[in-house]
This record gives C-alpha cells, sequence and structure tokens, in this order.
C-alpha cells in the first residue's frame, strides 16, 4: 500500500493503478478518429511540402504530429465517454466506431472502383 504523503508532487492520473482501464480504449477511439482527421492532415502535408525541410524530415513530422494529434482525440473522446458512461461503455463504443469507420472506407472505395 502507497501511502498518500509520499506522492505529492506525482499527478494523480500516475499514482492511480486503474488507469490502464483507459488504454484499450483510448487506442481505438484513436483508430476510429484517424480517417475523419485526415482532411486537416492533408493541409499540414501541403504546408509541409512548400516549406523549406528535406523530404525526409517532412514525413518524420507528418507522421509525429499524426500519431500525436489521433492520440490527443482518442484521450479527449475517451475520457469524455468514460466519464459519462464508464470506461467499459467507453471502450465498447470505441469499438464500433473502429469498424463503423472501415466499413465506411470499404464502402466508399468500392463505390469509387465501380464494383
Amino acid at each position: 500500500m502507497v501511502d498518500a504523503r509520499e506522492n505529492r508532487g506525482a499527478p494523480l492520473l500516475l499514482t492511480s493503478p486503474d488507469w490502464t482501464l483507459f488504454l484499450p480504449g483510448i487506442a481505438l477511439w484513436a483508430l476510429a478518429l484517424y480517417l475523419p482527421l485526415s482532411g486537416p492532415l492533408a493541409r499540414l502535408e501541403e504546408a509541409l511540402a512548400a516549406g523549406p525541410l528535406p523530404a525526409a524530415a517532412q514525413q518524420v513530422a507528418l507522421v509525429v504530429s499524426s500519431l500525436l494529434l489521433a492520440l490527443a482525440i482518442g484521450v479527449l473522446a475517451d475520457l469524455a465517454l468514460s466519464w459519462a458512461l464508464g470506461p467499459d461503455w467507453a471502450s465498447s463504443l470505441g469499438l464500433i466506431a473502429a469498424g463503423w469507420g472501415l466499413f465506411t472506407a470499404l464502402a466508399s472505395r468500392a463505390r469509387e472502383g465501380g464494383e
């Protein structure tokens, strides 16, 4: 058992043993919301292409920014839904949203391909 007086400067999130319950939901929401976030990322890619960075640095900047954006949105979505519904429901809704995103992406690709 850890005494609370030993953790004076540590944030609550890191001292709580239950924060790992949010990780699957965060990952699922980040995955589910990645496709809708691709619009702003396309504008970032165009801005990077017009800038002075070399191609390798542009790719690194784009990958890092897309991962951070998806992770931040995933954290916000999962924490908000966990607060409203509970962690298990938030993770389940994240799984449904990720599956729906995959389904709609495949359906739009099939429609564009004329299949």
